[in-house]
């Protein structure tokens, strides 16, 4: 009799430890899942390229981490790259490189940029290539709002077209921060 009670204690113990491995493995997994939807919601967003409007400093199919904690207490500053709302589709996110800030005029001329009537146009350095035939325009940016350009001018749909050429500072998403693919080119983003 003792040992038939001793075998029945046995399985329930055995039966209580498999019951509570298992659920310890199923709060482990809901806790990964809640940081995980916590991080990518309030902390990083994950974007991929879908075009050659960044390239050579970004290219099409890269994958990026952009921070959302960035402009909390600071606004962008000019040549930030940043992922934001496309404007005229809000559905959609866009990455672009900050040009115009609030209340300043944007007058691109022969590709070049000039702020606020200067002289000299804007260091595009990292331009994948001299403009060609790009189109030239007067764009005087609102207050709390961002002009944007994509680095490689010649093939980028940027706010030089866009029915709603401005991107306001609450659509914007975060600050591009780290291309971590291809595996190959994990860098920083500058």
């Amino acid at each position: 009799m003792t040992n038939l009670r001793d075998k029945k204690s046995k399985k329930k113990e055995q039966e209580y430890s498999v019951g509570r491995e298992l659920w310890e493995y199923i709060k482990l997994i809901v806790i990964v899942v809640v940081v995980m939807v916590g991080l990518q919601k309030f902390v990083i967003i994950n974007a991929q390229i879908p075009s050659e409007s960044m390239e050579n400093n970004i290219m099409t199919g890269d994958r990026i981490f952009g921070n959302r904690l960035a402009y909390i207490k600071s606004d962008p500053k000019r040549f930030d790259v940043v992922i934001f709302k496309f404007p005229d589709n809000e559905s959609e996110y866009f990455i672009k490189r900050v040009i115009g800030l609030p209340g300043e005029t944007v007058d691109i001329v022969d590709g070049k940029v000039y702020i606020d009537g200067s002289d000299t146009p804007l260091d595009d350095s990292f331009c994948k290539e001299e403009p060609l035939g790009v189109k030239d325009g007067h764009f005087e940016v609102p207050e709390e709002s961002y002009f944007m350009l994509g680095d490689n001018r010649n093939v980028s749909r940027d706010s030089r077209f866009w029915n709603n050429p401005y991107v306001k500072k609450e659509k914007i998403l975060g600050k591009a921060a780290v291309r971590y693919w291809p595996l190959t080119k994990i860098s920083l983003i500058k």
